[in-house]
């Protein structure tokens, strides 16, 4: 991928992660230390609920932290490798409008990379996405362990 940038991000998807793209999953904002993600209530990913299906918030959330860990890897200029090793989610509200998922721990990802560079063994970064409604309310939180190794 040729720059980091919202649109190259959004591209990424429809042509790597069709299931998110089609969902409506998009990336709104990348920074040095947070990632922000997307998604709005629609009828593609509801659930029969006539809210977000959980699935959809996975897809979301995910993103906002992958896409962090993505941007920090291409800027260490190392060869690494990262794996989804764990996740966990905790849904406290029906989602309905749009939803925000944002991940905002861009410096734990820089340590992980640090040590495993130094070290040359895998690392894992327990990263944090949560889920914010149109009014500003927690729907959901997720925690994804991201495994990271350089390379040999």
């Amino acid at each position: 991928m040729p720059k980091y940038t919202v649109s190259n991000l959004n591209k990424f998807l429809l042509l790597k992660l069709p299931s998110a793209y089609f969902s409506g999953v998009r990336v709104k904002s990348i920074s040095e230390h947070e990632a922000v993600a997307t998604v709005k209530h629609r009828w593609i990913n509801q659930n029969p609920f006539r809210s977000l299906y959980w699935a959809t918030q996975g897809m979301a959330s995910e993103l906002a932290t992958g896409v962090l860990v993505m941007k920090k890897i291409r800027e260490s200029g190392q060869k690494i490798s990262m794996l989804v090793r764990a996740q966990k989610g905790e849904f406290t509200k029906k989602a309905t409008g749009r939803i925000h998922f944002s991940c905002n721990e861009g410096p734990l990802i820089d340590e992980a990379i640090q040590k495993s560079v130094a070290t040359g063994e895998g690392q894992t970064v327990t990263l944090t996405s949560e889920g914010i409604d149109e009014k500003g309310d927690s729907v959901s939180k997720f925690e994804y362990t991201w495994g990271i190794k350089v390379k040999s």
